[in-house]
């Protein structure tokens, strides 16, 4: 049964505020803008912020994978402005994920993989 069920939208976006931002910017209505491709877009999207909206994100994704594949659906229905899932025609080779679930891993690999996350430190970017 879903955790979520009684959630409201509001609720869910309270619950996931790191995720509920990427939604608004990264994953947002136009994401094409933030790369030529879907994977492009989620290997940029750790680069637009600082260490601890990194970390707060890996812990948001961590919890959101724990749930069910219904609980899955009804937080990325609230957080994003699109649907990763679908083969889209435009923009050209835009790409899409099997599942929510592949998706949202996708993410959480590159978010633990970020530079920053790993070292556990913000690092001088122009040095």
């Amino acid at each position: 049964m879903s955790k979520l069920l009684n959630l409201t939208k509001y609720d869910i976006l309270d619950l996931f505020p790191r995720l509920s931002n990427l939604g608004a910017s990264s994953f947002g209505e136009d994401p094409e803008l933030f790369g030529d491709t879907l994977f492009e877009v989620i290997e940029d999207a750790p680069r637009m912020h600082r260490l601890p909206f990194k970390q707060q994100t890996v812990n948001e994704l961590r919890t959101l994978l724990a749930y069910s594949d219904m609980d899955l659906d009804r937080v990325s229905w609230a957080v994003l402005g699109m649907d990763p899932t679908a083969d889209i025609e435009e923009p050209p080779n835009w790409g899409s994920f099997p599942s929510l679930r592949a998706f949202w891993s996708a993410v959480l690999h590159t978010f633990e993989n970020d530079p920053e996350v790993r070292a556990g430190r913000e690092i001088d970017r122009d040095g």
